[in-house]
């Protein structure tokens, strides 16, 4: 699973995710790509589920790049512990995605392997999707 090598502090605060994503938008790398279109924290789990079933579709032809990166340090208590006595620890890793930003793309596979990888990808992912090509957007997921 994807995580930071080193950060520069142990535990971060939760934030909010508002506003559309300000890069990222666009497909850079391959013929389609998984966009985004709410805001949500993806955790690192998440997004290996849904590489997993994107390169198992595609049965290993094709290439694959994944744009997101977990980076932020979601921590949380242990159950039926008091409140107070300072915040917990770090449990998992996660990203932050804004409504349109590109998560995955891919190429060198047909159209239909495209949509039926994405299809799977979008049953993983906890937020509405849509695949979207080089010459436009397409269904959503």
């Amino acid at each position: 699973m994807l995580q930071p090598k080193r950060t520069k502090f142990r535990k971060a605060f939760k934030g909010r995710i508002h506003g559309d994503a300000k890069g990222g938008t666009q497909l850079n790398f391959g013929a389609y790509g998984l966009k985004a279109l709410a805001p949500e924290r993806i955790t690192a789990r998440q997004i290996e589920s849904a590489r997993r079933a994107i390169t198992r579709y595609m049965k290993r032809q094709g290439r694959l790049w994944i744009r997101i990166f977990p980076d932020v340090p979601v921590s949380s208590k242990p159950a039926e512990v008091r409140m107070g006595s300072g915040k917990g620890s770090p449990e998992f890793w996660a990203a932050r995605v804004k409504p349109g930003r590109i998560m995955f793309e891919i190429d060198g596979v047909s159209h239909e392997i495209a949509a039926g990888a994405f299809e799977r990808a979008a049953a993983k992912l906890p937020i509405k999707v849509k695949m979207v090509t080089r010459l436009g957007e397409q269904k959503e997921g």
